[in-house]
Formats: structure tokens, C-alpha cells, sequence
């Protein structure tokens, strides 16, 4: 990867202390965003129904090693989102460059996980912080894996730290899959399909898997429909390509968000804002290089924090 890693933070920091060197915005904006509109053409594929040709894309997408991709749409806390990315599976890395117009008023900030650790520059950290350098770190740190072991440190919306191959095969756990039309994307012609996808659907696709890998897809997908906090149903929309892969999703759905926890108050579930968030697979299978930042630009978050606490 031609990356060094840097000497490990002595102490796990929280993302209270992401606050010390983040700029950060107000509340974040309403979804926005309407379905496409149906196409009188099926792409040549009348004769796959639209369960068994989301079934072929999702298992397809177990072999992508490396992807480009982009997102956009409206996340709740966090406003308008607009990012591009590049990641890869094994090992495990990913560059990414957004703004957010809630969290960070829309300044640009590039984010980069690599080798546990992870990189953070950009017009939304406060430069007089670093020291002179462009970079902070902190680690250890995890992109792309499951609710419980992803750690972004509060840099990322949760929508973005899960894995965008493991999100586009939730639809195979729906059971009401229709195919709205053809569409095309980018220069791609796609075939366009749409339907509804629940916790307990995913649950029940997980265990009506025969094979281990199906099965290992709906437990990853099911940590993702977590990490999304849907409240309810989530609706999502599928493009495939004539190759039977993914050429972009789009998830929609009313979440949650938790309220107090800390300074003795209890924890409260509360309605959040909607998910409207598309993702566009730009490119597949190539090369992808992610490097860790050169060590004498870049400074530990644990030195930055200054009294916040980093247990």
C-alpha cells in the first residue's frame, strides 16, 4: 500500500474530542429527492422475474473487490450529503472526500482509512489546531465493517461508515420487488427496480439462507439496516446493468435518533430525520490505492485535545 503506520494513540479517543478540531454546522436539512419515472422498456430481461435478477446482482457483488463510487442525498444530522470514494476489500481501505451542509456547513473535509488508523484534513478542521501539519489521526480506527466494530470517531455520518456493496444487496431481502423500467446511468443502460425492505425481512432472509455466503451477505446487510436507524420500512431503489451488477442504489426510509444517555439522563428514542441517500458505482474491480499521510504532516488527535476526554 506504500503507507507507514504511525505510533497508536495511547488512548482510545471519543468523538467529544473530534469537536476540538471539527468545524461544525447546524441542523441538518429535510430529505429531498422523487422516484424516477417508470420506463415502457425492460431492458431484454422479461423473462427474469425481478426477485431472481436482484438475487443475481446481490450475488455478484460478493466477488467486487475494489470500487469506485459516489454519494449523494439528504442524511439526517447531518444535512445535504456529497461525497466520492474509493475503497478496497482486502485488505481493507478507503479514501473519501464530502461535505456535509448541517455538520460542516458545507466546507470540504477528506477522510482516509488506512491500516486501522485513520486520516482526516480539510476546510472543515480548524487549522490553528494542527500544529502546522494537514493531517490529524487517530486510531485504531474501522470503515466498511459491522455496526459494532465500525469506528469513524463521529467524522462520518453512520449512513457512510457501512460498506456501499453490502447496502446495495439489501433488496434481496424484499419481498415485494417490481421492476419500474429502463434507465440509463451515466452511459449504462439499467434496468430499474424498486421495493421495500424491513429489519425483520433481512433477518428472515438471513436465516432462510442455504449457503454460507448468502448467509454471511444477510448478516452484513442486517448490521447495515442497523446502522441506517430505520424506523420501519426502508424502500429501496436498484439499477443493474446487462453485466447483472449494480450500477447505482437508492435508499430511502423515517429513522430514529437517540436523545440524552449522559449526565444521568435516561436514554430516549426519539423520530429523526428522513434517509434519502443514492449511491453510483463509478467504476469496478480497478486499482485502488489509498496511502497513509507522511508523518511529519501529520499529528495524533490525542495531543490536539486538551482536557477532552479520550476514554
Amino acid at each position: 500500500m506504500g503507507n507507514s503506520r504511525r505510533g497508536r494513540i495511547p488512548r482510545r479517543v471519543t468523538s467529544a474530542a473530534f469537536a476540538v478540531v471539527l468545524l461544525t454546522g447546524g441542523t441538518a436539512a429535510c430529505g429531498e429527492g422523487s422516484a424516477s419515472d417508470p420506463a415502457s422498456a425492460d431492458n431484454g430481461l422479461s423473462e427474469v422475474t425481478p426477485a431472481a435478477a436482484v438475487a443475481k446482482a446481490a450475488s455478484d457483488a460478493e466477488r467486487i473487490t475494489s470500487l469506485h463510487y459516489r454519494v449523494t442525498g439528504t442524511v439526517p444530522e447531518w444535512g445535504r450529503v456529497k461525497a466520492e470514494a474509493s475503497m478496497r476489500t482486502a485488505p481493507m481501505a478507503m479514501g473519501m472526500e464530502m461535505n456535509a451542509t448541517g455538520r460542516y456547513g458545507g466546507r470540504p473535509l477528506e477522510v482516509r482509512f488506512v491500516d486501522g488508523a485513520m486520516y482526516v484534513r480539510g476546510d472543515a478542521v480548524a487549522s490553528e489546531k494542527l500544529k502546522g501539519a494537514s493531517w490529524f489521526s487517530a486510531e485504531p480506527a474501522a470503515w466498511g465493517l459491522d455496526l459494532t466494530d465500525n469506528n469513524s470517531y463521529g467524522v462520518l455520518p453512520r449512513q457512510l461508515e457501512g460498506n456501499p456493496v453490502v447496502q446495495s444487496v439489501m433488496l434481496s431481502a424484499s419481498k415485494d420487488v417490481r421492476r419500474i423500467g429502463t434507465e440509463t446511468i451515466g452511459s449504462v443502460s439499467t434496468t430499474h427496480y424498486r421495493g421495500t425492505v424491513t429489519k425483520r425481512g433481512v433477518g428472515a432472509a438471513r436465516d432462510a439462507a442455504t449457503g454460507k455466503a448468502a448467509r454471511e451477505r444477510h448478516i452484513d446487510s442486517l448490521g447495515q439496516f442497523f446502522e441506517l436507524r430505520i424506523e420501519g420500512t426502508l424502500t429501496v431503489d436498484l439499477w443493474i446493468g446487462d453485466d447483472n451488477r449494480t450500477k447505482q442504489f437508492r435508499m430511502r426510509g423515517d429513522t430514529y435518533a437517540a436523545k440524552g444517555g449522559s449526565d444521568g439522563k435516561p436514554l430516549e428514542i426519539i423520530d429523526g430525520d428522513p434517509l434519502d441517500m443514492t449511491v453510483t458505482f463509478l467504476d469496478v474491480d480497478q486499482p485502488v490505492t489509498v496511502e497513509a499521510p507522511p508523518s511529519e504532516d501529520t499529528v495524533d488527535l490525542a495531543t490536539l485535545t486538551d482536557g477532552v476526554p479520550t476514554d
